[in-house]
């Protein structure tokens, strides 16, 4: 279960390194693909809530930090969803 960083490109250019304990980023995510934000969000849900069980199997008790991370990249794409051609990039994916 390797902690996994993921570098994305929000729609206002900017670009930021997201963090998973779980490699599970990569079954849902690939570099090189932009996708829409209302999917980037469902995959980012998915990601998250799969790794922060993982951790759970493993050690007894949810991983905070993934679901922190869920509720930063919530907040980031709600400024975003007025616009509905707006795609998030996934630029890398390193563990």
């Amino acid at each position: 279960m390797p902690e996994t960083y993921w570098t994305v490109r929000w729609p206002d250019g900017s670009e930021e390194k997201l963090y998973s304990p779980s490699s599970v980023i990569a079954e849902l995510f690939e570099p090189g693909l932009r996708y829409s934000v209302p999917d980037f969000l469902q995959r980012a849900r998915i990601a998250m809530e799969r790794a922060s069980n993982r951790v759970e199997r493993k050690y007894g008790f949810a991983c905070s930090a993934a679901m922190d991370q869920l509720d930063r990249i919530e907040a980031k794409a709600a400024t975003f969803t007025e616009q509905t051609d707006a795609e998030i990039a996934c630029l890398q994916i390193s563990q």
